[in-house]
């Protein structure tokens, strides 16, 4: 404990930068996972309520209560399918499809960059520290009139910089493995519902598409 007091002092300058990435990927960490559990949403609860709206109150209705909902699938997903409902159930595919790809896919992937950054950083920053302790230490050994023994102190204390380093990025490191798989099977998630509302609009009328009108030949002046 003496040696690693002595590395916060000594070495403020690597140690506060440690602690403040520790401290910043921890609650960057903390904010992801807050974000994917208001995320989520129960299918099997939310389905039949959502079937029974739009059959009693038809298209406009289950909109209705789709932007009622905050979780992301009924309030992104569905809403993003049945504002395309009058163009038909292609459009409806097209617009499900779109709204995954560029929408709701970069925001779960939202935080996601910085942690790995902070993971990769922490190992490199305490390396550097490591490798310039250790730097100072061979320059006072060299110095010194006494032997490496009287600065194994130093040389310990060098190697608390990667220690702090590895403490750091290896959760980070962890973390950003875990919420990337999170979002994966979210996608897969949110294709399954995209796959089910079209079967659910299947069995409601929709209007047919309206061709485009023919264009009017020129007119012939009467005799």
């Amino acid at each position: 404990m003496q040696a690693f007091r002595d590395f916060l002092f000594n070495d403020w300058y690597f140690a506060i930068p440690m602690f403040l990435m520790s401290l910043t990927g921890v609650t960057l960490v903390i904010w992801r996972l807050l974000l994917n559990y208001h995320a989520g949403v129960n299918m099997a609860a939310f389905l039949p309520a959502f079937q029974q709206r739009l059959e009693k109150e038809g298209v406009e209705g289950a909109l209705k209560y789709c932007k009622s909902r905050t979780e992301v699938i009924p309030r992104r997903l569905y809403v993003a399918g049945l504002d395309s409902h009058k163009q038909g159930l292609a459009a409806v595919r097209r617009a499900m499809a779109n709204a995954i790809e560029l929408e709701i896919l970069p925001d779960l992937n939202f935080l996601l960059p910085p942690i790995l950054a902070i993971a990769k950083i922490a190992t490199m920053v305490g390396l550097l520290g490591t490798v310039i302790s250790m730097i100072n230490t061979f320059i006072a050994i060299q110095q010194a009139k006494g032997g490496v023994s009287d600065q194994a102190g130093a040389i310990g204390l060098a190697l608390f910089a990667t220690a702090l380093g590895l403490v750091t990025a290896i959760p980070l490191v962890f973390s950003h493995v875990l919420l990337k798989s999170w979002v994966g099977r979210f996608e897969l998630r949110m294709k399954s519902a995209a796959h089910r509302l079209l079967f659910l609009l299947q069995n409601v009328k929709l209007p047919p598409v309206k061709a485009a009108a023919p264009a009017a030949g020129p007119v012939t002046p009467a005799d």
